[in-house]
């Protein structure tokens, strides 16, 4: 029934376990009181479940239901919940969650992470820097049944900060949520991330765990279809079984008891803790009698201001009251959503252009703000690793000045050999390598010499790539000087002016040889490889204008010979 997992640190084989095999939290039995502690002599017999113990209340006529739960049942959702004791390193789903420390090249290390990952997780973990607490970050599942790994730091406990520790472990949830829809995923194994290193108490951290879920898949359970709850000990699992009806009832019963049981506090929208003292409240402004509040649609990323501008206050009211404090952002969820929703728009939209062999051309489209943090991103992981291998490659380098003192960017054709490189890796390159000429006018020298088009990267690699360039590559940008082109890559320039980046392309200067290019690039100012000379002799022949197009080389050689 089990598939095998092998390992690469001895002989033992551990088996793969598929998610039809993992016991789903509707097919569950109910926790008796004599079951609770039946599995391990260590489980903490403090604790009563709340059910049992509310139905026998009620039975006495010592409870009545006159509440209502805060949480009602979704078959739906119940659906998509599993429970498992046992490892999360062995289930074949999209995601598993490693709780791992802030130094993530040590993640390779962390007890608990199966040893079959290979090395390559370490490698790739080595890559990625360090992770804040309460964030996440992603790497491949390498010899895992999981596609991917999604590691997540939780917070250190302290019974002072116990709001602050709440919600940074709430976020840690919601980040490996959010990000497993990024990465178009959709099931995910969660460990508990608390560990008894950090002194998180067990149970009020289980309570954290499921409401963050629940709340995330009451706005989002159509992109997710599996998120299972892994346990590893007696006591995690008495302590899921009977705090999982509380937030995930599964008829009415279960419902109507749970609402009598809740915990005072179960957080927000997204299961943070909120604090009332530390609300920020906006009431009228001083002296102004019945001060209107809009109510008018609104667009966009924030809602209208509260300042009407019918009304006539005098300049002292005015200066008391900043605009920006006095606007509101909507949701960050809602934002998301809407985001996603419009990604999905536009792949359905563009599925025409995979079909013509175009890629994927349905990015959504992006606010500049959202740009910048974009390319900001890709930025501070390019500055954090080593790309000194697609540096070798001389595929992007600088070259000096053209003729108007706008510095040049030089990208060689010929070297971008796509089977050979890593796509991500060099993204990141061109964005270290661009920063420093993005923020004033420069141009691009392309050299098409020798090059050929029947492998290239689809134009939604492109369009992407324009994105996290941002908009100052897009505004600073002069001239793209492309020499020696041919009809096909003509043709592919026209398809990137209609169909991905207007701004750009449009700025694209034809140059049929090397003589025409230093009209507009002094020859002093680029390094030219030796083959884009020979291409430029073997096309054009002889000199032009005066200009030996030849390297210096055999320019030299010829001269000696007519001596």
């Amino acid at each position: 029934m089990y598939g095998r997992l092998s390992t690469r640190s001895g002989p033992t084989e551990q088996h793969v376990v598929r998610l039809e095999q993992v016991p789903r939290w509707i097919e569950q039995e109910p926790l008796s009181p004599s079951a609770s502690h039946s599995e391990s002599e260590t489980s903490d017999r403090g604790f009563v479940d709340p059910l049992t113990t509310s139905l026998a209340g009620s039975e006495n006529g010592g409870t009545t239901y006159g509440s209502t739960s805060k949480f009602h049942v979704d078959h739906d959702m119940n659906a998509k919940l599993y429970l498992w004791r046992g490892t999360p390193w062995v289930l074949e789903v999209d995601a598993v969650v490693n709780s791992s420390n802030e130094n993530l090249d040590e993640a390779h290390s962390t007890p608990g992470l199966h040893p079959a990952a290979g090395p390559g997780l370490a490698e790739e973990c080595a890559t990625l820097g360090g992770c804040r607490t309460g964030l996440a970050k992603v790497t491949g599942g390498y010899d895992l049944p999981a596609r991917r790994v999604i590691h997540t730091v939780g917070p250190r406990y302290a019974a002072r900060y116990h709001t602050a520790a709440e919600n940074a472990l709430s976020h840690c949830y919601r980040s490996c949520l959010e990000l497993l829809i990024e990465q178009e995923l959709s099931s995910i194994a969660f460990p508990c991330i608390y560990t008894e290193a950090k002194a998180y108490p067990r149970e009020p951290a289980a309570h954290v765990a499921i409401r963050t879920v629940r709340r995330f898949l009451e706005k989002h359970k159509d992109k997710i279809t599996a998120v299972v709850f892994c346990t590893s000990n007696a006591t995690d699992t008495d302590i899921y079984k009977r705090l999982l009806p509380l937030y995930f009832p599964r008829d009415n019963h279960e419902e109507e008891i749970a609402a009598t049981k809740l915990p005072a506090d179960v957080g927000d929208e997204n299961g943070e803790t909120v604090i009332s003292e530390r609300k920020i409240r906006i009431s009228a402004l001083p002296g102004v009698d019945g001060f209107p509040i809009s109510t008018q649609p609104f667009s966009g990323d924030v809602t209208p201001s509260y300042r009407s501008a019918a009304i006539k206050r005098n300049d002292s009211i005015d200066g008391l009251v900043d605009p920006a404090f006095m606007s509101m952002t909507r949701d960050p969820d809602q934002r998301r959503k809407e985001q996603w929703e419009k990604a999905a728009q536009s792949q359905t939209g563009w599925a025409w252009g995979r079909w013509l062999g175009l890629g994927g051309l349905g990015a959504s489209v992006l606010s500049s703000t959202e740009q910048d943090s974009l390319h900001g991103r890709f930025l501070a992981r390019a500055n954090a690793i080593n790309l000194t291998e697609v540096a070798e490659m001389k595929i992007l380098y600088r070259g000096g000045v053209d003729v108007d003192g706008r510095p040049i960017m030089v990208v060689v054709g010929a070297h971008f050999l796509l089977r050979c490189l890593d796509l991500e890796r060099f993204v990141l390159y061109v964005v270290k390598e661009m920063e420093p000429l993005i923020n004033r006018p420069y141009s691009i020298v392309y050299f098409h010499s020798a090059a050929s088009l029947s492998i290239q990267p689809d134009f939604g690699w492109v369009k992407r790539l324009h994105q996290i360039l941002g908009r100052r590559h897009k505004h600073n940008l002069h001239a793209i000087y492309i020499l020696h082109p041919t009809l096909g890559l003509k043709a592919t320039v026209m398809a990137l002016n209609l169909l991905v980046e207007p701004e750009v392309w449009k700025k694209v200067v034809y140059v049929e040889k090397l003589s025409d290019l230093f009209r507009y690039v002094p020859r002093e100012q680029l390094t030219i490889p030796d083959f884009v000379f020979q291409h430029d002799i073997e096309v054009h022949g002889g000199k032009a204008f005066g200009i030996d197009p030849r390297p210096r080389a055999i320019a030299n050689r010829s001269l000696l010979t007519s001596r």
